[in-house]
Formats: C-alpha cells, sequence, structure tokens
C-alpha cells in the first residue's frame, strides 16, 4: 500500500467524477487535471485511498473467485477433527488432524455459491469436507472406496486463493 507521501495524482478529464465523494470542489479536481496539484493532503489520499478500493475491490475480488471457481481451484488448511465411516474392520474413530491441500476448482465454486446463497455454517462445512474425502483421502477414487468424512470440532480453517 502506497502513503500518501507517495500517491501522485495524475488525472485525466475523462476519469473525473463526483468530487464532493472525496469532499473536494471542482476546482480542486482541475487543479489535479492540469498537474498544478501533484501530492494530495494526508486526508484526501487516504479518501482517495478508500473510493478507490470501494470500486475496485469487488472487482478484483469477482475476477479472483472466477479463476478459482474455473481453473485455479483453492488452497486450504485446517487443523480440525475428521471423523469417519469406513468399511468393516477398519477404525471410524476420529483423529485430529493438520491439511493442506489444493481442492479442485469445482469445489471452490460450489464454496463460493453456497457463501453468496446465505448457506449455514453446516452446509459451508461440508463443502470442504466433501473435497479433502475426495481429493486427500479418497485419492479421487484410487483408494478407500466406502469412505465417508465429517469435518468436526474444526481447530481453524483458511481458504487461499
Amino acid at each position: 500500500m502506497t502513503g500518501p507521501d507517495d500517491l501522485d495524482i495524475h488525472c485525466h478529464a475523462d476519469h473525473v467524477t463526483r468530487p464532493a465523494t472525496l469532499g473536494i470542489s471542482q476546482r480542486t479536481v482541475e487543479r489535479y487535471v492540469r498537474d498544478q496539484i501533484k501530492k494530495p493532503r494526508p486526508e484526501l489520499a487516504a479518501r482517495i485511498e478508500r473510493e478507490v478500493k470501494k470500486k475496485w475491490q469487488p472487482q478484483i475480488r469477482a475476477k479472483v473467485k472466477k479463476t478459482a471457481a474455473t481453473t485455479g481451484g483453492i488452497l486450504v488448511d485446517t487443523r480440525a477433527r475428521f471423523g469417519y465411516t469406513a468399511a468393516p474392520g477398519t477404525t471410524d474413530d476420529g483423529r485430529l488432524r493438520h491439511l493442506t491441500v489444493a481442492l479442485p476448482p469445482e469445489f471452490a465454486g460450489r464454496l463460493f455459491d453456497a457463501q453468496e446463497a446465505g448457506a449455514s455454517e453446516q452446509q459451508l462445512r461440508d463443502i470442504p469436507a466433501e473435497a479433502l474425502q475426495e481429493v486427500y483421502f479418497k485419492d479421487r477414487g484410487r483408494r478407500a472406496g466406502g469412505l465417508l468424512v465429517e469435518l468436526t470440532d474444526i481447530d481453524h480453517i483458511e481458504f487461499h486463493l
């Protein structure tokens, strides 16, 4: 992040909108456009930064989410107890594990969609549990065919795009 002293303003007439939003006059905007004023006061720099984030951050987040949901996937880091339902003769005792696993895009998309739809905490917990079941425990269908995994007692869970 740049500080107020590092922020140079170079405006172009077609990009100047709503000076009142920044708490400045149209005349001040015109001075920036003509490069008569190069660096804003610290409080104005903070307002400019806030307005830029307000406008651009949602667009950037949406683009990153779209990439994660279509091609990139997400990384999940969790420390939680995993409960198991498995074939007879195997243990079904829950175990506390710390896992960091890259999840494929389809699970990222489901997680984002559920979050935007206002899913419950349990529904949001079920998606990474299923993803970890398929990717980590079942190795994408190469082992543990009948295994069902439940994510319980979450110590922490983080998602990285």
